[in-house]
């Protein structure tokens, strides 16, 4: 082991996440493996539409585990202070309407890419947008960057919804989503499925259900509706969840792990985890009795994500520890992003 995967090898767990800058610092800690990983692959990163909920923890991440290569991150940076904290980190940012076919070919031809860009909340009323962003703009990067390995940000919400017996859908289930969101990002798929097999470029395909950071996700709905005196809906009764910073991992491992045609990768956690028990457990960390509205139902969108687990081990942050954190996070009402997940919908309609 070299001295700098030695240097990124992960401290342990804290018991408390004191704030906004120590959870960022572990949502971008990379391991030894992930360095490992990454320093074999040759050429730059770059990472389009980094200025997410995600982007600017997984740039961050690489920066960290290839501080002799160039991480560039590429978003319209419609907020300032998401551009000034990245060029802090060390990522080299552009300015770019990836939309803009004129300014997306002015782009570094970057080896790897990690496409994060997307639109979700908002689309059942503005379709034209989601349909443009998640299946039009995936055809324009993939046509642009032809020879670069690519790791695309997909859900788990484009299977349909399995029986609870059946430990999530793997990578063999055809999708067949309701709502027009996940269809688009079907959409966003086959663009880059197309593309990939046209240029034999290399990629995978991020299935990610659900990713957990402590300012919003699955833990962090059902907390906060605890902790306002909400019930809690059950009416998806079940949901695989995963620690962002493994999910980050995981994404970025994946470009030394692309394959020709691109091919999916499912990421979650391992556990198929009642709604009603997370609830349970959160509001005895938190102190508060917990109320119920809506019945489970027999199926749910659920993520089978044995073959990342093959490939790069299991999550780092086990539940409880995550359980302990959002609960800890929420008592003492510490920031949230405000983007609540809209997990118990079952339309697909967010």
């Amino acid at each position: 082991m070299t001295a700098a995967m030695r240097e990124h090898l992960p401290d342990s767990l804290p018991d408390r996440i004191e704030d906004v800058e120590m959870l960022e610092e572990l949502l971008s800690r990379p391991d030894a493996a992930t360095t490992s990983d990454l320093s074999a692959l040759d050429g730059d990163v770059m990472v389009l539409g980094v200025s997410g909920k995600v982007g600017p923890t997984l740039a961050r991440m690489a920066a960290r585990a290839l501080p002799e290569r160039r991480v560039i991150g590429v978003a319209r940076f419609s907020d300032p202070e998401t551009r000034r904290q990245l060029d802090a980190w060390g990522v080299e940012t552009i300015q770019c309407d990836l939309m803009d076919r004129a300014e997306l070919g002015k782009l570094p031809q970057a080896k790897n890419i990690v496409f994060m860009a997307g639109h979700k909340f908002g689309s059942s009323g503005n379709q034209g947008l989601t349909w443009a962003m998640n299946t039009y703009l995936p055809g324009l990067v993939a046509e642009t960057f032809t020879a670069a390995r690519i790791s695309v940000f997909s859900t788990g919400c484009v299977y349909p919804f399995v029986p609870l017996e059946q430990i999530g859908a793997d990578e063999r289930m055809l999708p067949d989503p309701p709502g027009e969101y996940a269809q688009s990002c079907i959409g966003r798929e086959r663009m880059f499925q197309y593309f990939s097999e046209l240029h034999g470029a290399p990629g995978r395909l991020i299935r990610l259900n659900y990713a957990i950071d402590m300012r919003y996700g699955v833990l962090c709905d059902i907390a906060d509706a605890i902790h306002a005196g909400k019930p809690v809906d059950l009416s998806t009764g079940h949901v695989n969840v995963i620690w962002q910073g493994d999910a980050n991992r995981f994404a970025l491992r994946a470009l030394a792990h692309a394959t020709v045609p691109t091919s999916p990768l499912n990421v979650s956690g391992p556990e198929t985890l009642p709604v009603r028990w997370l609830a349970e457990e959160l509001g005895r960390r938190i102190g508060r009795e917990v109320t119920f509205v809506g019945e489970p139902g027999p199926t749910a969108w659920l993520n089978n994500s044995a073959e990342a687990f093959r490939l790069f081990g299991y999550p780092e942050v086990p539940l409880s520890r995550l359980l302990d954190w959002v609960a800890d996070w929420t008592l003492r009402e510490m920031p949230s992003l405000g983007k609540p997940t809209k997990f118990e919908f079952r339309d697909g309609r967010y």
